[in-house]
């Protein structure tokens, strides 16, 4: 694993186009860039692709990048989150209709599938009204917005360790109440 002086070393020559520089980077910084748009997408084929923007971001902005005693991972799972953050946002939005193909998708579904999942998204709502309400807001914005612990320890002004507690147990009680 790379020093994080490495990772600003590489950075800084990638911003002078060294692509050996950007193949080091990568080989680095990969998996974890990848968790991070994988754990926002929650589509493996979804976040390689996202993964491939980062890179072209990253190989785009590095000359942008300023050393700041800060670590330089934080600069790129930023682009990486918000690279998944926006994919999510233009899926939400349901954008044309089409596939990149031209084609209409694949309808999903179908009607067991969909009695199924609404008997279970049921009874997980139930569940979750069962936590307290802003624990249970953070659940939800953890996993179903890709909102990361600091942010949401910044928002609900908790310490770090708190709200990681807040977050287990949260958890915990629904798998409880699930299993009941």
């Amino acid at each position: 694993m790379a020093e994080l002086t490495d990772i600003e070393g590489y950075i800084s020559r990638v911003a002078l186009g060294d692509r050996q520089a950007f193949a080091s980077l990568y080989d680095e910084t990969s998996a974890k860039l990848f968790g991070v748009a994988l754990r926002v997408l929650n589509d493996r084929a979804e976040a390689e692709e996202c993964t491939q923007e980062v890179y072209i971001r990253i190989w785009k902005a590095a000359g942008r990048y300023q050393q700041n005693g800060l670590s330089p991972m934080t600069w790129l799972i930023t682009i990486a989150r918000n690279r998944a953050i926006d994919r999510l946002r233009a899926r939400k939005s349901g954008s044309s209709g089409l596939d990149e193909a031209g084609e209409i998708p694949d309808a999903g579904p179908g009607p067991e599938a969909l009695a199924i999942a609404s008997s279970e998204r049921g009874r997980i709502m139930m569940c979750m009204s069962e936590l307290p309400d802003e624990r249970a807001e953070a659940i939800r914005r953890v996993y179903l917005d890709g909102e990361t612990y600091n942010e949401l320890a910044t928002h609900f002004d908790v310490p770090l360790n708190t709200m990681r507690t807040w977050l287990r147990r949260g958890l915990q009680k629904l798998k409880e109440c699930l299993t009941r």
